[in-house]
C-alpha cells in the first residue's frame, strides 16, 4: 500500500536545487523526482511537455509564476526513450531521499542528481534492445590528426553488459569502424574532433545517426583520489599511447555520466586487425550484413536469416562474428567442429536448445550488480541461468558416458571441440546453492492506486512504513529467507508476533461489542485507526465507547483512533522498517557474493554464448542444407552449387526453387569476368559468393553442395552506388571513391567483388576505367575476384580467343556469363546458371517489357536497337582485333616493371 505524505522541504528551497542543478549540467534535460512524479521546471518545461506530448502548467515559486511539466514515476522508461533514443538527449536525473528523523526536526527529502542518460550510457533500461549491443566509443591520439595514414586508439564498452575492448586504427578505416563496431554515442576530444582528417569519420557518424559528444580529458595530475584516473594505470599499461588516450576519454565520460552507477573497469580485450576479417562500411551494408537497404531493418539481412539463437546474448555475439569473421584456422575449425558434433546429433541439439531457453541474460544481470543497481528478481534470473549452465553440462556429459557405453571408444576429434568448451566452463553450483537458500518467493497481488495528481509530493513504496507488510491483511512481501541471518529470524519472529496479537485485538474488538465489520487498518493520514464497513449499523456502538475517538466518516464507513491498536501498530511498523532494512543489509551481502563470483559469471556467460550461436548454425545447417566447408591457408575458393542464403529462403516461402551455381578461384583463375542480361542473377551471384565465405570464417556451415575455402584477410565490394547530394557527389564520384579504395587496399589474400564499374559514364570512360580495375586486380594486386559487367567489349580488350569461350590473354581471368532462354512463341525466361562464355547482349528491352513501357516506346527502342546492332555487327571483327591489341599494348605500358 502506497502512503502519501507532503515532503518536509520548503518549496523555495526545492527552487534552488533545482536552479543548481540546470546550471551544473546546462547541455541535460533535467528531471527532478518529487514524491511520484518526475518534474521539469523554467524555460525547460516548455520543451519536455513538447517532446513528450503532456501537459505545460505553472506554479508559484517565491511570488513568481514559473512554467512546469511531470509525468508520474511509472511512466518514466516510456518518456527515456523519447527524449533519449528518439531525440538523442541527455538526461539528468534528480532522485530524492528520504531523511533520517533524526537529522531534522521534520524530516524531508535531500535531493541530487545521480546519474546522466545519454545514448551512449543506457544500463537497463527497458527499452534497450536485448538483441543488440549498446556500445559508447571513444577515438583518442596523443596528438593532432596530420594525415589519413595515422593511427587513432580506440575503446569501446557496452555499459549495460561491461564488454570492454580497444584497438588502434589508421584514421582512414575509422568509418569502416565506426559502421562495424555500430556505437550509439562516440566521445571525442573536443579539440581532436576539429582535424579536418577526422571530418570522414563525422561524416558516417551523421548518416549513421550516431550521437558524438566532445569532452575535455582530465589529466592525472589534477585528478582527486577518487577521480576517474586513479584506475587508468592497470587498464592502460598494455595499451599503445592512442589507445591510453582512448580509455582515458572514456573513463572521464562515464565517471561525469554514469556519476553514483560508475562500474569498476575490468581490464579490456584488446582487439588486432590480423586476426578479423576486414569488411569495410560499403561492404557491410552492400551485402546486408545487418540490415536490409531495401527494408532498413533487420527484415531481409543476413543476421536476420541464419539467426537461429535462442538467447539474446547469443544474438548479440553472432552480430559481432558476421562483421568480424575470424581469419584464424584454428579459431573457425573449432567453431565448425562444434557445429559438425550438433548436425550429427539431432537429439542432443533439441535437448540443449530447450535448456539454453531457461537462460537469462546473465551478463546484463550481473552488471547491474556491479553497477550497485539490481533488485531481489535478478538474483532468481542468475541462479536461473547458473542452473542452464550446469544442466547442459550434465547433459554433454551423460551423452559423452552414453556414446562411450555403446561404442566402447570415442572419436576424440569428434569430441574435443565439447570437451574443450566443458573444461572451460567455471563450476557455480555452491553460488547457486546460495542464492536459492537466500531467497523466497512471493505471488502476492496489490490492488492498483490512482495516480496523483503533478505537483503533489508523495512517498514512493520503498519509504512506505508498509512496504514489507500489509496490515490490513498482514501478508508478507519479503524477499529474503528469514533464517538468512539471526537479526532477520529474530525479527520475523517478532513481526509473526505481532500480527498475531493484531488479529487477536481486531478479533477481541469486534467480539466484545459486537461489530462484525471491524477491521484494524493504517494510512499516511490518519496513522493507526480501527474501521468499519458498516457505519449506520455499527456506528453507534462505537459512538457510545470512551476508548473509540471518532475520526472520519462516510457514507457507509467510519474511522475511529484507538490507542491501544495505535502502540501496537506502531511497533508493526518499526518491525516493518527493520526487517526492510536487515534485508537490504542481506541483499547487499548477497550482491557482493555475486560480484565475487564476477569473471567465472563472465566466462560462463562467454562460453554459453559460443555454444547457442554454434547450436544455431546447426540448427541452420540441419534446416536448409548447408554443408561443412574446408578452411585452408592459401588463396583458394572452390564452392560447388553455392546458393544465396536471403534470396533463397525468400523463393522458398514463395513456392519458387533458387538456382545454385559454382565458382572457382585460384592463382591460375583468380579473377572472372560475369556477363550477362539485367535480372539474371550476376548481382546474386557476387553477393552470395561473398556471404559465403564470411559463414565459412563466421564458423558456420554453408549454402553450397560442396566448399573448400582460403582465408580471406578482408572482404570489399563495388555495389550499387546513389548519389551523395549533401557532400555535392554524384552517383559515379561515389562509385569512384569506392573503387579507388579497394585498389589501395587490397592484397593478395583479400577477395573483391564489383558490380558495373563504370557504368556512370560515357562508354569510352566507363570501358577504359573498367579495363584498367581488371588489369590492376589481376596483375597488380593478384587477388580473388569477381567483376560483373555489361561492357562485352572488355573481353576483346583482354583478349578472349575465339576457339575458348573461358580463358583470355592474362592467364589469371576467366569469362562466365549468364543468359536468357527464348521460345518459339516469343516467351523468355532468365537462365540464372552460370556457364563459360561471354553474352554480349544485354536484353534490356526484355525488362522494359516487364516494366510495362508503352508499346509504342518498345516498337520505337525496337528499330532503334536492331539498327545499332547491325552497325556494331558489320564492324564487329575489326573493332574486336583493335580492342585486344590497344588491350595488349596498355598492359606493357602499365605494367609494374616495363622493358626498358
Amino acid at each position: 500500500m502506497s502512503t502519501r505524505r507532503t515532503s518536509k522541504k520548503p518549496r523555495n528551497v526545492l527552487a534552488v536545487e533545482v536552479l543548481e542543478n540546470l546550471a551544473k549540467f546546462p547541455h541535460c534535460i533535467l528531471l527532478t523526482r518529487v514524491g511520484q512524479f518526475y518534474e521539469s521546471y523554467f524555460d525547460q518545461a516548455a520543451e519536455v511537455s513538447q517532446l513528450l506530448n503532456i501537459k505545460l502548467s505553472g506554479k508559484s515559486w517565491g511570488g513568481q509564476r514559473i512554467l512546469m511539466c511531470g509525468f508520474p514515476v511509472l511512466h518514466l522508461h516510456k518518456y527515456l526513450k523519447v527524449l533519449v533514443e528518439k531525440n538523442k538527449r541527455c538526461v539528468a536525473m534528480c532522485e530524492e531521499f528520504l531523511r533520517e528523523p533524526l537529522e531534522g526536526p521534520k524530516g524531508g527529502f535531500d535531493r541530487r542528481v545521480v546519474r546522466i542518460i545519454t545514448p551512449g550510457t543506457l544500463i537497463d533500461e527497458p527499452f534497450l534492445n536485448a538483441d543488440e549491443n549498446n556500445y559508447l566509443l571513444s577515438v583518442g591520439t596523443r596528438r593532432p590528426v596530420e594525415n589519413s595514414t595515422q593511427v587513432v586508439g580506440l575503446s569501446w564498452i557496452d555499459v549495460s553488459t561491461g564488454e570492454f575492448f580497444t584497438k588502434d586504427c589508421p584514421v582512414e578505416n575509422l568509418g569502416d569502424e565506426l559502421v562495424r563496431i555500430a556505437p550509439r554515442e562516440v566521445v571525442m576530444n573536443k579539440d581532436t574532433a576539429k582535424d579536418t582528417h577526422l571530418s570522414a569519420a563525422l561524416e558516417v557518424m551523421n548518416q549513421e545517426g550516431i550521437v558524438l559528444s566532445l569532452v575535455t580529458p582530465k589529466s592525472v595530475e589534477s585528478e582527486t583520489p577518487s577521480g576517474p584516473t586513479r584506475d587508468l594505470e592497470p587498464l592502460t599499461s598494455t595499451l599503445s599511447p592512442n589507445e591510453s588516450e582512448a580509455v582515458e576519454l572514456l573513463t572521464t565520460f562515464l565517471h561525469d555520466n554514469l556519476l553514483e552507477f560508475m562500474p569498476k573497469l575490468t581490464q579490456p580485450s584488446k582487439e588486432f586487425s590480423e586476426g578479423k576479417m576486414g569488411i569495410d562500411s560499403h561492404t557491410v551494408k552492400g551485402l546486408e550484413i545487418r540490415e536490409s537497404m531495401r527494408e532498413g531493418g533487420a527484415t531481409g539481412s543476413l543476421l536476420s536469416v541464419i539467426k537461429r539463437t535462442v538467447t539474446s546474448s547469443g544474438s548479440r555475439l553472432l552480430a559481432r562474428w558476421l562483421c568480424s569473421p575470424s581469419t584464424r584456422l584454428d579459431e573457425i575449425n573449432f567453431r565448425q567442429s562444434l557445429v559438425a558434433f550438433f548436425v550429427a546429433r539431432p537429439h542432443v541439439r533439441d535437448d540443449v536448445r530447450q535448456l539454453l531457453s531457461g537462460a537469462e541474460d546473465a551478463t546484463r544481470i550481473l552488471q547491474r550488480f556491479l553497477l550497485g543497481r539490481g533488485l531481489p528478481s535478478d538474483f532468481s534470473s542468475l541462479n536461473s541461468s547458473i542452473i542452464t549452465w550446469i544442466s547442459i553440462n550434465k547433459r554433454l556429459t551423460m551423452e559423452h558416458e552414453q556414446e562411450l557405453k555403446e561404442r566402447g571408444q570415442l572419436d576424440a576429434n569428434e569430441w574435443s571441440c565439447v570437451d574443450t568448451l566443458l573444461g572451460r566452463m567455471k563450476n557455480l553450483t555452491e553460488l547457486s546453492v546460495r542464492i536459492t537458500a537466500s531467497l523466497t518467493r512471493t505471488d502476492l497481488s496489490t490492488d492498483p492506486e490512482p495516480e496523483p495528481e503533478v505537483g503533489e509530493e508523495v512517498t514512493s513504496d520503498l519509504d512506505s512504513p508498509t512496504a514489507g507488510t500489509n496490515l490490513s491483511s498482514g501478508a508478507a512481501k519479503w524477499t529474503i529467507r528469514p533464517d538468512f541471518s539471526e537479526e532477520l529470524a529474530d525479527l520475523h519472529k517478532t513481526m509473526t508476533k505481532l500480527l498475531r496479537e493484531k488479529d487477536a485485538l481486531q478479533q477481541e474488538l469486534g467480539n466484545k461489542y459486537g461489530v462484525s465489520s471491524l477491521t484494524l487498518r493504517s494510512s499516511a493520514s490518519q496513522g493507526m485507526f480501527v474501521h468499519i464497513s458498516r457505519a449506520k449499523r455499527d456506528g453507534p456502538i462505537l459512538a457510545e465507547c470512551p476508548e473509540f475517538f471518532h475520526l472520519t466518516q462516510t457514507g457507509s464507513t467510519r474511522t475511529y483512533f484507538h490507542h491501544k491498536w495505535a502502540i501496537l501498530g506502531q511497533q508493526i511498523v518499526e518491525t516493518s522498517f527493520a526487517i526492510t532494512a536487515a534485508e537490504k543489509k542481506a541483499f547487499e551481502t548477497l550482491r557482493d557474493e555475486v560480484t565475487i563470483h564476477a569473471e567465472d559469471i563472465r566466462q560462463n556467460a562467454r562460453l554459453i554464448d559460443e555454444l547457442d550461436v554454434t547450436l544455431g548454425f546447426a540448427n541452420l545447417a540441419a534446416e536448409m542444407n548447408f554443408c561443412r566447408p574446408t578452411m585452408k591457408d592459401d588463396s583458394s575458393y572452390d564452392v560447388t552449387n553455392g546458393r544465396h542464403p536471403a534470396v533463397e529462403l525468400g523463393l522458398l516461402t514463395s513456392g519458387r526453387v533458387f538456382t545454385p551455381n559454382s565458382v572457382h578461384l585460384h592463382p591460375e583463375s583468380c579473377l572472372h569476368i560475369i556477363t550477362g542480361p539485367n535480372m539474371a542473377g550476376k548481382s546474386t551471384l557476387l553477393r552470395q559468393t561473398a556471404l559465403i565465405a564470411i559463414l565459412a570464417q563466421t564458423g558456420s556451415f554453408v549454402p553450397a553442395e560442396k566448399a573448400t575455402i582460403g582465408i580471406i584477410d578482408r572482404l570489399f565490394s563495388r555495389i550499387g552506388a546513389k548519389d551523395d547530394l549533401f557532400r555535392d557527389r554524384s552517383t559515379f564520384m561515389v562509385e569512384m571513391l569506392e573503387t579507388a579504395e579497394i585498389l589501395k587496399h587490397a592484397t593478395p589474400r583479400s577477395f573483391v567483388i564489383m558490380d558495373e564499374v563504370g557504368r556512370g559514364t560515357t562508354i569510352e570512360d566507363g570501358l577504359a576505367i573498367a579495363f584498367s580495375t581488371v588489369h590492376h586486380l589481376s596483375s597488380v594486386v593478384q587477388c580473388r575476384a569477381l567483376f560483373a559487367t555489361h561492357f562485352h567489349e572488355l573481353a576483346d580488350m583482354l583478349g578472349q580467343p575465339a576457339d575458348d569461350p573461358v580463358s583470355s590473354s592474362f592467364g589469371n581471368i576467366n569469362f562466365y556469363c549468364t543468359g536468357v532462354d527464348e521460345t518459339d512463341d516469343g516467351y523468355f525466361s532468365y537462365s540464372y546458371k552460370l556457364k563459360p562464355g561471354v553474352n554480349r547482349d544485354s536484353h534490356g528491352l526484355k525488362v522494359a517489357h516487364l516494366a510495362g513501357m508503352p508499346q509504342s516506346v518498345l516498337r520505337t527502342a525496337k528499330g532503334a536497337f536492331e539498327w545499332l546492332r547491325k552497325a556494331r555487327t558489320d564492324n564487329n571483327s575489326q573493332r574486336a582485333k583493335e580492342l585486344s591489341k590497344l588491350g595488349r599494348t596498355l598492359c606493357e605500358i602499365s605494367s609494374p616493371n616495363p622493358a626498358p
